[in-house]
């Protein structure tokens, strides 16, 4: 059974990045932070202690989490993949809206990239779902909460 998780290769970067941050930078600073607590003496009223305690156990959540993020992801450069006109994942990809009169673009991302105000939506979303296996010209009908919306593919872009 294949649980792998699709993902851009630009968000595996930036997942690569905060992690490299959290172990090279963050993780020695809160060890070091709750070294120098220690020495204050008693640990029990030890503001500065806990606080760098509770930190640490953030960061070496987020590191874990990181990890089992990236250790199951399906890394897709959309980039170098064949450009066959076709909405896939990783493609982005510009509707038409004829109620709002107005194009939109989308990039169609894995779930912890979905970022709506970058353009940035979720594989599993109605839209995302719609457009995927279409193509330029091609109409989609998304079941949105106030009712149908109807969308033209503008142009679908491998970039």
């Amino acid at each position: 059974m294949n649980n792998k998780v699709p993902l851009t290769k630009v968000g595996a970067d930036k997942l690569n990045e905060e992690l490299r941050e959290l172990k090279s930078v963050r993780r020695p600073r809160v060890i070091q932070a709750i070294a120098e607590a220690r020495e204050h003496g008693d640990l029990k009223e030890n503001a500065e202690y806990h606080a760098a305690r509770e930190e640490q156990g953030f960061i070496e959540g987020r590191v874990k989490d990181i990890e089992g993020k990236l250790s199951n992801a399906q890394i897709i450069d959309i980039a170098s993949m064949k450009d066959t006109g076709r909405v896939i994942f990783g493609t982005t990809v510009v509707i038409y809206d004829e109620d709002a009169d107005k194009e939109i673009t989308y990039q169609i991302v894995g779930e912890d990239e979905a970022d709506i105000k970058a353009g940035k939506i979720s594989v599993s979303s109605p839209v995302a779902m719609a457009l995927i296996g279409k193509e330029a010209d091609d109409v989609v009908v998304v079941n949105a909460p106030n009712g149908d919306k109807e969308y033209e593919i503008v142009e679908v872009k491998y970039i």
